[in-house]
């Protein structure tokens, strides 16, 4: 099986290649809009009937966090899927032109737009005025904001550069500042909230992106032998990213939510319910992963496991504007 359709069917204006790259297109345009919808719509319907109170702008704080997560995603998944694309024998030695600048780009807008929103306390700024840049070195929050606004820079920088590998140095201290921006020094064992996370992040950095570029990867090949061998070789990483994500998630959650009072608090609280559905969501992933690895094992055309990746993709962009928009949530209440 080839990932390329023959040349007849893509010199047919109106021919099923012309449909299906119709199809595509607008499949991703309603992924991006719904992914978007997510944390902007989110907040409201999260915290209905919950007694409890949004913060100022947490549409806006949840779909920028959402790009953020997502440009960190995408380089490291780059970086992640060509090095074990190396290991692939008779790899074609062309890879997709990377999104890495771009990511990097919508990156600093990002961290930008929630540096702005730290500098006003936390407030949404209404003009140039009501910014206080330089009020931002003297507290915690404003100096990490501060870090991923210029480690998005340098990652743009080093992605632009003769050595794209290097951007793994600006984009893990992106994830160390977010560990550490979730955690408060005011919180119960911040160093140990903050390891999970920077497990937990960078594992579902490697998971979410490493499976859009090996999709991508995929398709430049064209070819089905090495192909179905770099699958092969991210779904067995992947297994253990799954693990890692599923483990961190959950104790962060015990930590958060006790065990006595968890299944309450997911109904009942605005954070619970949009776990729940990220919870949910991870479980339909897991399940389209699992269809994947069946695939690779048993179907004679171990390409036909692309079906199953493509839609496990999709779940997980989702899976990413619901933690956009949990980091926007009022945490819920130690009882």
């Amino acid at each position: 099986m080839s990932l390329t359709r023959s040349t007849p069917e893509v010199a047919g204006a109106g021919g099923p290649a012309a449909r299906a790259g119709a199809g595509r297109a607008v499949a991703v345009l309603a992924l991006v809009a719904l992914s978007a919808l997510t944390p902007l719509l989110g907040p409201s319907a999260a915290l209905h009937g919950t007694g409890e109170a949004a913060a100022p702008g947490s549409g806006g704080v949840a779909l920028l966090r959402t790009v953020l997560f997502a440009a960190l995603a995408v380089p490291v998944g780059e970086l992640f899927v060509n090095r074990l694309a190396r290991a692939v024998p008779g790899a074609p030695p062309a890879a997709p032109r990377s999104w890495g600048v771009v990511a990097a780009g919508a990156g600093f807008v990002a961290a930008l737009g929630l540096a702005s929103v730290v500098s006003t306390g936390n407030l949404v700024p209404h003009d140039l005025a009501d910014l206080d840049v330089g009020g931002l070195h003297a507290s915690r929050e404003g100096r990490l904001a501060l870090l991923e606004v210029n480690a998005f820079v340098v990652a743009g920088l080093c992605a632009h550069s003769r050595r794209p590998a290097t951007q793994l140095w600006p984009l893990a201290a992106v994830v160390v500042a977010e560990a550490l921006r979730a955690h408060p020094a005011s919180e119960h064992t911040p160093l140990t909230g903050a390891a999970l996370t920077l497990v937990h992040l960078t594992c579902a950095a490697l998971w979410t992106g490493g499976l859009l570029h090996a999709l991508r990867t995929l398709r430049h090949w064209g070819t089905p032998g090495p192909g179905a061998a770099l699958l092969g070789l991210y779904a067995r990483v992947a297994a253990v990213l799954l693990a890692a994500v599923t483990a961190t998630g959950v104790w962060s959650s015990l930590r958060r939510m006790p065990p006595e009072t968890i299944l309450d608090q997911l109904t009942t609280t605005a954070y619970g319910r949009a776990l729940l559905a990220k919870l949910l969501l991870v479980a339909v992933v897991a399940g389209l992963a699992l269809r994947a690895r069946l695939l690779l094992r048993r179907a004679a055309d171990p390409l036909t496991a692309c079906a199953p990746a493509r839609a496990e993709v999709a779940v997980l962009a989702l899976v990413v504007a619901l933690s956009g928009l949990l980091t926007a949530l009022p945490l819920p209440i130690r009882w």
